[in-house]
């Protein structure tokens, strides 16, 4: 069993979230006892079984070229039955290279220079620069704050659908930055507009091994509406396995598939790494226990965060975090941006978070803070996050 109170020794490993030269790339100076609660990777060691696997894999001492062996499919297609009570067939999956490379190269294989791109927003950066850094136009869809939840505009999406004709439209589920898990009933809405209009779907679903009390649908569950849908996911957020880049696509319809595979041979996207597909099957296959006792963690660090913000922050204000460990917080009441607030309060506490800016869209007014850590952080950043915005003045 996993011992989620026992700190790795990160600063060894060269982690980007714990490197204090990027850190103050980022911040700028910070003092010698700073929390990183920004970039969305835990703070835990990794399943056993992931761990043996891959030092039975260096003990052989050799790391030749390696190939998708049946294994792989195995264990992705097991997976999907037990968690989404879905039956995806192999000849559906394609072995990539980490989800964000592979939006570019979704966009690469579908749009051409001035098309549209469709999002969601406040959404995750990389999703806009996927269509950007290839010359694409992004269209946002802003999402609406109701009952404290995000929800999607339909009648705003759909005048901008048929306005646009975007090529594609960029789905997170779970929602990254507020871990927002989008219903059957939404997913149907918004595959069927999009195919309406002539728009493909691409779902990145990496978050979604993540999920606390709620009803999780994956797009692979929307019947023959998953026909206009490109599935992108991975174990790489359930299992912290970010560094190794190793995802997956799940496309049933034979000519996107076509289409998407003939993109990633022209980009020489072949054969995986080794440790990466090991990874994947290790966690697939032997990680249950540990994503459940992982979740209970995760749920004590979301209730304290929730409960010190509701007693004792009263100017802040949080999302039901439904899934991952990404807590999206409004900090309007303090009478900061969020750009001013974050900068503050990395130089002023050491507490380091995500400006609500640093999304696509409308995130201005909110922080999205890592709850992916050992509790005593969590417990300490909040202490320090409620002096901060006590003496802070509006």
């Amino acid at each position: 069993m996993t011992d989620f109170d026992l700190f790795p020794d990160r600063y060894a490993e060269k982690c980007r979230k714990w490197d204090r030269a990027k850190i103050e790339e980022h911040f700028g100076p910070v003092g010698d006892d700073y929390i990183p609660m920004w970039i969305a990777d835990m703070d835990f060691r990794a399943p056993e079984p992931l761990l043996n696997r891959l030092h039975q894999a260096v003990d052989i001492g050799v790391f030749g070229y390696t190939y998708v062996y049946e294994e792989f499919y195995d264990a992705v297609l097991r997976y999907f039955e037990r968690h989404h009570h879905a039956s995806p067939k192999k000849e559906w999956l394609t072995l990539c290279y980490g989800t964000v490379s592979t939006l570019h190269y979704t966009v690469q294989a579908f749009c051409q220079k001035g098309d549209s791109v469709m999002l969601s927003t406040p959404v995750y950066d990389p999703f806009a620069r996927a269509a950007t850094a290839f010359g694409a136009r992004v269209i946002e869809n802003e999402l609406v704050v109701e009952n404290n939840r995000y929800r999607m505009d339909f009648e705003k999406m759909e005048k901008q659908l048929k306005q646009y004709r975007p090529k594609l439209y960029l789905l997170c589920n779970p929602h990254n930055p507020s871990g927002r898990i989008w219903s059957r009933e939404e997913l149907v809405m918004l595959i069927s507009l999009c195919r309406k209009y002539g728009t493909i779907v691409v779902a990145d679903e990496v978050h979604s091994g993540l999920i606390f009390d709620g009803v999780y649908t994956s797009t692979v569950e929307t019947g023959e509406l998953f026909q206009n849908v490109i599935l992108l996911s991975s174990p790489n957020k359930q299992y912290n396995l970010g560094g190794l880049k190793t995802s997956y696509a799940i496309i049933e319809n034979d000519e996107l598939r076509k289409t998407f595979r003939s993109r990633l041979t022209k980009n020489s996207i072949t054969s995986p790494t080794v440790f990466g597909i090991i990874a994947l099957i290790a966690c697939y296959n032997e990680g249950e226990e540990y994503t459940r006792a992982l979740m209970g963690y995760l749920g004590e660090n979301y209730r304290y965060a929730r409960e010190s913000i509701g007693n004792r922050i009263p100017r802040l204000s949080c999302m039901e975090m439904e899934s991952s460990y990404l807590l999206w917080v409004n900090i309007q009441k303090t009478g900061m941006d969020s750009d001013t607030f974050t900068h503050r309060l990395a130089k002023e506490t050491g507490v380091l978070v995500e400006s609500g800016n640093n999304f696509v869209g409308n995130g201005e007014g909110y922080i999205r803070i890592n709850l992916g850590t050992q509790f005593r952080n969590v417990k300490e950043a909040f202490a320090r996050m409620e002096k901060f915005v006590d003496r802070v003045s509006l």
